[in-house]
């Protein structure tokens, strides 16, 4: 009994004494940096802007594009205090898209789009204050075309690798036709009608946020829209092929735009 008793206080004695030497240990002190002089990766790498993640590697092929179409028809519509509107028209726009990644999250590509109206307004009446207006004949045809070309840099969202927002650069070039035929009263019992012809051409600098997330390996929708764009657009018109006239116009603005909201499927090869 005594030899346990001895044994137990020596390990007592023991496990104090191993006790007593750590804490006698003089800590290590962690050098904490004073006045740190970043570099401007490092700098956008403690924003968050950087990262190491890889959503899109260098070298790969990213193809698609957006498409919409949409028909009206109305018969004796009314819309505030417009009557008795008989119409019908069509719009259908497509936008191709291919784009190569020059560099990790970083891709350089082009757009190219062509949109078509036509609008056929045979009939609608406004009345104000007991004056009446009326629109017998009104058909407008309009081709538009575009061309952009874009540098479109990609954050990642989390570690998952399928979603991820971007900030498009866009410098975009575009041109269209339009022609419009209309009723210019009664002549001689006969009716008279007006054509104008114009040509449009114009150029524009913007920027387009957006988000894209993956639905399948290679398969990923986009949604954009416009928040920033300085542009200038020239506009010649012929009316009756016989006077013509020229204008200008410029604009800058930095505001959502929701008319160009874009939404369209992309393919990652």
């Amino acid at each position: 009994m005594k030899r346990f008793y001895f044994t137990v206080l020596a390990m007592l004695l023991a496990i104090g004494a191993s006790a007593q030497d750590s804490n006698n240990e003089t800590p290590v002190a962690t050098p904490i940096a004073v006045d740190e002089v970043l570099t401007p990766n490092e700098a956008r790498q403690r924003r968050g802007f950087s990262t190491d993640e890889c959503f899109v590697p260098k070298g790969q092929w990213i193809f698609g594009g957006t498409a919409s179409y949409s028909t009206h028809t109305n018969e004796d519509y009314k819309l505030l205090v417009v009557d008795d509107i008989d119409s019908k028209g069509y719009t259908v726009n497509v936008a191709p898209m291919v784009a190569y990644a020059v560099g990790k999250n970083m891709a350089l590509g082009v757009r190219f789009g062509y949109g078509r109206t036509l609008l056929v307004l045979d009939n609608a009446s406004v009345s104000v204050s007991g004056n009446d207006f009326n629109v017998d004949y009104f058909h407008r045809l309009k081709h538009s075309y575009t061309g952009t070309l874009f540098w479109r840099p990609y954050i990642p969202l989390g570690y998952s690798n399928r979603f991820a927002v971007f900030a498009e650069v866009q410098l975009n070039m575009s041109g269209g036709q339009s022609k419009v035929v209309a009723e210019n009263g009664i002549i001689e019992g006969m009716h008279n009608y007006a054509g104008n012809y114009s040509q449009t051409f114009g150029a524009s600098v913007a920027l387009q946020p957006g988000i894209v997330a993956f639905v399948t390996d290679n398969t990923a929708i986009e949604l954009s829209i416009g928040v920033f764009g300085i542009g200038v657009d020239h506009v010649t018109q012929i009316k009756n092929q016989i006077d013509g006239g020229k204008f200008m116009s410029s604009n800058a603005n930095f505001k959502l735009n929701f008319l160009s909201v874009g939404f369209g499927v992309s393919f990652y090869l």
